[in-house]
């Protein structure tokens, strides 16, 4: 046999189903994270935090989709603080 020949079976597309499980899932665990305080997502196990939260996501989520919408959560509460930012900036300007 061809050593590079191995058959590989394609992942089959998440069903509507599984997309739901694993957005509950991510909001639980990203509830969990926001009880702790914990934006971005694995420093939380350094409280010993959200253990099973991050089991059920890690287990109804597919990898890229985890590390997406880990990503766009650092990214989120990063615009949070820009746009309180600049909200004030433009407060303390319009008073002078």
């Amino acid at each position: 046999m061809w050593p590079f020949s191995s058959k590989t079976e394609e992942p089959k597309a998440p069903s509507r189903d599984d997309r739901q499980k694993c957005w509950e899932a991510r909001d639980a665990y990203f509830s969990c994270l926001d009880t702790v305080g914990v934006v971005k997502a694995g420093e939380e196990r350094s409280k010993g935090a959200c253990t099973s939260e991050n089991e059920t996501y890690q287990k109804n989520c597919a990898q890229s989709w985890i590390e997406y919408f880990n990503q766009r959560r650092v990214i989120a509460e990063a615009q949070k603080d820009r746009l309180a930012q600049a909200s004030t900036q433009a407060q303390n300007t319009t008073r002078r």
